[in-house]
């Protein structure tokens, strides 16, 4: 005889009674598992693979290394010479144009894919250029489609372009819109700082001057590049202009981006004000330049950012200004000194701004005039520490041969500005809307709970409950149509 059976009839009956509605629960609760866990895990796995780029922070970003420590390098050799001209003249269009390679480095492919090859400094990842499927009209003139140095010289009396270690540039009048001279004007590069010319001219029409801006913690923390603007302090917009295109402060640009209601209608201003500008070549992701996933421009666009400029006057007040005091706090203020040294050293210069990140390399927009004669040159992918040298060069050959050369395109108009702010402000709501719920996955995340939409987890866990209740219901049937415990 078992021990059960030596137990008295009421303690036998409640323990085969316990023992049935324990495989009941344990039933219901596995099927309720496997109900809900499909329909927590599937939209989580969805929203990770689908995460937005902008959820990785800015500090991942190559920091800009001091003009003193980039400058051994380049005595040391790491870098290559300056391109020399070849023998061959291709055509492009039907006209010569001349071409050029770099000494010691792998010329483009005759498709025109990648930029000719210089040594950089180990462990520096190359970046690969980006060249827009070309499927309408080319903006500026068809004659902007080409990937080389494009040129038409006049029969007689040419001067010859220089040699400009650079991935691309446009030489432009801005009287006239005519682009005297291009290479690769519209392949898409990494813009750095020089996008903070498109932050000013999107930004400074919608903000007043007298205003002021409450510094963030993402203003404040960023790096490099910074006037060193103090969370939780107030700041002049206009002083904030003044930072941003004398030093190139990073901190700034945020800033003044947050001055429009937010840091996303900051930057959808900006795209808005690129399309207005037909700058095509353009996406923008951050107010700052500072490298960022499908941020890219294009030396063509940085020519029509400048071209802009040229039609505000705070903007060219600033670009010819050579010192300034910022006020840090109530009592200390900063002197910030122009980043750009040809306004000292090179006759009728009108401003200039530098960017400069690992990867981009060197990028710069200059603005000269001569005997009435406005000059833009923009230079993208170029040998830091390079380029105001080059860029003078280019300006000595557009002033000398301006209406001597057949231009090889135009800088387009602006379209109207009438539908640019309404698509800005859907943009800002809908990019606002985004960055909500890329913070509720992130903190998420970082405590390892699974990312779900609400009413999937709510679904989930209704349908859990009527399928356990009907197993509950169904086993207590067969259960209570059982036999009785014997004696």
């Amino acid at each position: 005889m078992s021990d059960t059976t030596k137990w008295p009839q009421g303690i036998r009956a409640g323990h085969a009674a316990w023992t049935r509605h324990r495989r009941t629960g344990a039933v219901a609760a596995a099927t309720a598992l496997l109900v809900a866990f499909p329909l927590a895990v599937r939209p989580a796995m969805a929203g990770a693979a689908t995460r937005h780029p902008a959820a990785t922070g800015h500090r991942t970003q190559p920091q800009r290394r001091p003009l003193a420590a980039r400058a051994p390098a380049l005595a040391t050799g790491v870098r290559a010479a300056a391109p020399t001209p070849t023998a061959g003249r291709p055509v492009v269009n039907g006209t010569a144009v001349k071409g050029a390679v770099v000494k010691g480095s792998v010329t483009r492919s005759a498709m025109g894919g990648a930029p000719a090859a210089r040594p950089v400094r180990p462990g520096v990842k190359r970046p690969v250029v980006k060249h827009p499927v070309l499927r309408g009209p080319v903006v500026g003139g068809p004659g902007l489609a080409g990937r080389g140095i494009i040129v038409h010289y006049p029969a007689h009396g040419a001067r010859k372009l220089p040699s400009v270690p650079a991935s691309a540039y446009v030489i432009a009048d801005a009287g006239t819109r005519q682009v005297l001279a291009a290479k690769d004007p519209h392949g898409h590069f990494l813009p750095a700082s020089t996008l903070k010319v498109l932050t000013a001219d999107a930004l400074m029409p919608v903000l007043k001057p007298d205003a002021t801006v409450v510094t963030s913690r993402l203003a404040a923390d960023v790096t490099p590049n910074k006037v060193g603007l103090v969370k939780g302090h107030a700041y002049p917009v206009s002083d904030l202009f003044q930072a941003l295109l004398l030093i190139s402060a990073n901190d700034a640009a945020i800033s003044l981006a947050q001055a429009t209601g937010s840091y996303a209608k900051g930057v959808a201003l900006m795209n808005a004000e690129a399309h207005r500008l037909q700058a095509d070549d353009t996406v923008a992701r951050r107010p700052n330049g500072l490298n960022a996933k499908g941020q890219h421009t294009s030396a063509y666009d940085l020519a029509l950012f400048a071209r802009q400029a040229l039609t505000m006057p705070e903007f060219m007040r600033i670009e010819a200004t050579r010192t300034a005091m910022f006020p840090l706090h109530r009592r200390h203020s900063i002197e910030l000194f122009n980043q750009n040294t040809m306004l000292n050293t090179y006759r009728g210069d009108l401003g200039g701004k530098i960017g400069w990140t690992t990867a981009s390399e060197t990028t710069f927009i200059a603005w000269a005039r001569r005997d009435g004669h406005t000059l833009i040159v923009t230079l993208m992918h170029c040998v830091p520490l390079t380029e105001m040298t080059y860029a003078a060069k280019l300006l000595n050959w557009g002033f000398a041969m301006d209406g001597k050369v057949t231009p090889v395109g135009t800088l387009v108009r602006p379209l109207p500005a009438v539908a640019a702010h309404p698509a800005a402000d859907r943009a800002g709501h809908s990019a606002d809307h985004r960055a909500a719920g890329q913070r509720v996955a992130r903190l998420a995340q970082a405590a390892s709970i699974p990312a779900i939409p609400v009413t999937a987890g709510i679904g989930g866990l209704l349908l859990a409950a009527l399928v356990a209740g009907g197993i509950v219901l169904l086993l207590r049937r067969r259960a209570g149509g059982g036999s009785p415990p014997g004696p």
